[in-house]
């Protein structure tokens, strides 16, 4: 059975800083593509920022680079996402997903969509005051 569970969200001044992680299991999370997507109230579920199994990041919005830094623990099946200098329209409920690589495949790629996503968190709440 497929888990993946966020933590760490909360009320933030701006400029202030949050981590949040999430922390998956049943599926091989060291192969997997791991993604932090967003979505703020009245507006679509965006992707923000993915990892690909050799740890490498891609972002998916310009408006986080060199404030956001996504990180994976493999031994820990364990996805970070570090936000700093926090703006108020960061505001949003943040998604954890995973794109297992599929067995026929050598690897799988990061994607910006949600639909190339097989497992979801339920979420958590980041809210950033001005």
């Amino acid at each position: 059975q497929v888990h993946v569970v966020e933590s760490g969200g909360g009320l933030v001044q701006a400029g202030g800083s949050l981590t949040l992680s999430c922390s998956a299991s049943g599926f091989t999370f060291a192969s997997a593509a791991m993604g932090w997507f967003r979505q703020a109230p009245g507006k679509e579920r965006e992707g923000v920022i993915c990892i690909n199994w050799l740890s490498e990041s891609t972002y998916y919005l310009d408006s986080v680079k060199g404030r956001f830094t996504i990180s994976r623990d493999n031994a820990k099946n364990t996805l970070t996402l570090l936000m700093e200098s926090l703006k108020p329209e960061d505001t949003a409920i943040y998604y954890c997903a995973a794109r297992p690589r599929p067995p026929i495949y050598q690897s799988v790629a990061c994607s910006r969509y949600s639909s190339d996503y097989n497992y979801w968190g339920q979420g958590t709440q980041v809210t950033i005051s001005s």
